[in-house]
């Protein structure tokens, strides 16, 4: 297996991490990540392959689980029973009943308020004023879904979207003790507002998902208390900060790319979406224990080793498709890797879709001459590649 260097906090990487996933491609497709200490996959057949190998998964091997830091405890009290962190059985039931819950019906019913919402948005915005995007359009509509979602006040909006930033950044190669502590005490605090708000949707039912949450079952089963806490949370975090993410991205592409209006209206709008979410993703990396030895790409992985799934790098491969490092929004959508595969696919895809094309084709409808004030640059946020400003002009 060939030894690979690339530091995820070098600037060059960051703002455009492509040209690594093309060298590590050619030179395994399965090469030991040096900066990470672990394998890395990075063309679509294997990154395909190992996300649906159930000989991998996101839980942590009993034989290297490591006591948790005390400030740490809150935190990880969130994780321990999230749909993210586990495998069979536990996934199944947990996976299982929040499906109950979180249905197609639930996320079409969404729909008027995505356009609501994003209407009253873009109508709060001047005509003739530069303004970031990301903070006044892409952050507020994926978190006021949420809380609509949840059936939490909207008001909430300005927690919510702290505690969803601080928890994530965990995840960040820039973790320091500083984001841990921001971290414990954002999952804290969300945990103890959602105890308390569960026990009044306990005693005064409503039609929202947490509602119906607290009244999935299955064979005699139902979420404990820990369960319903962490399954809101994911949804918060996984949902909220994917989309925003998925928006600033999308847009700077756009723009970048003088997209055609017409690839943003119905029906080329959902073709354009998956070209998006293809070629410009959120998320660039997952990863996975390895339960025991896999073969694959004439390289062994072994038991107890962690081996990165790099989804960016797969939706590019040349054998994936033709031209894949050109934006192409008329391409004929083809299965990709952005929301990951396998037990692990993401349960909130459909609502991110409809959320991205219903919030794209607003924007632009509202602002059809969009221009970048400013050229834009990637946070340092590895594994994610993400916006955090984005200004631009009317």
């Amino acid at each position: 297996m060939k030894h690979l260097h690339q530091s995820p906090l070098d600037p060059v990487f960051v703002q455009n991490p492509y040209p690594f996933y093309d060298t590590a491609r050619r030179e395994g497709p399965i090469v030991f990540w040096e900066d990470y200490g672990m394998a890395a996959a990075f063309d679509a057949a294997t990154v395909s392959a190992l996300l649906r190998d159930r000989r991998l998964g996101r839980a942590v091997p009993k034989a290297q689980r490591r006591p948790i830091p005390d400030h740490l405890t809150p935190f990880y009290a969130v994780e321990q029973h999230s749909l993210l962190e586990l495998e069979p059985p536990d996934h199944t039931r947990l996976r299982s009943l929040a499906l109950r819950a979180f249905t197609s019906r639930r996320i079409k019913a969404m729909q008027p308020d995505i356009v609501e919402i994003s209407r009253e948005l873009l109508s709060n915005i001047p005509d003739n004023h530069t303004f970031d995007l990301i903070p006044t359009y892409c952050s507020q509509l994926p978190v006021r879904i949420i809380a609509r979602l949840l059936g939490v006040p909207e008001q909430m909006a300005p927690d919510l979207l702290r505690w969803s930033s601080d928890m994530v950044a965990i995840y960040q190669a820039t973790r320091t003790r500083a984001t841990e502590d921001a971290a414990a005490t954002a999952a804290r605090e969300f945990s103890d507002f959602l105890t308390d708000y569960i026990e009044k949707r306990r005693a005064a039912p409503a039609d929202d998902l947490i509602t119906e949450l607290i009244a999935a079952e299955q064979d005699g089963a139902r979420l404990s208390i820990s369960e319903l806490i962490s399954t809101c949370v994911l949804l918060l975090n996984a949902g909220h900060e994917a989309t925003v993410h998925s928006l600033g991205n999308a847009v700077k592409c756009l723009i970048e790319h003088t997209t055609p209006l017409s690839a943003l209206a119905p029906p080329a709008i959902a073709a354009t979406c998956e070209e998006l979410l293809r070629f410009t993703p959120p998320l660039h990396m997952f990863d996975r224990y390895v339960y025991e030895d896999v073969e694959i790409a004439n390289v062994t992985l072994p038991k107890g080793s962690r081996v990165g799934l790099v989804l960016a790098a797969a939706n590019r491969d040349p054998a994936f498709l033709d031209n894949p490092a050109e934006f192409i929004p008329t391409r004929s959508p083809k299965a990709h890797s952005a929301f990951g595969g396998g037990l692990h696919f993401c349960i909130g895809a459909p609502l991110a879709r409809m959320e991205m094309q219903i919030g794209l084709a607003a924007l632009f409808d509202r602002f059809p001459h969009l221009t970048l004030d400013e050229r834009p640059k990637f946070a340092n946020s590895y594994h994610f590649h993400k916006l955090d400003r984005l200004l631009v002009r009317p």
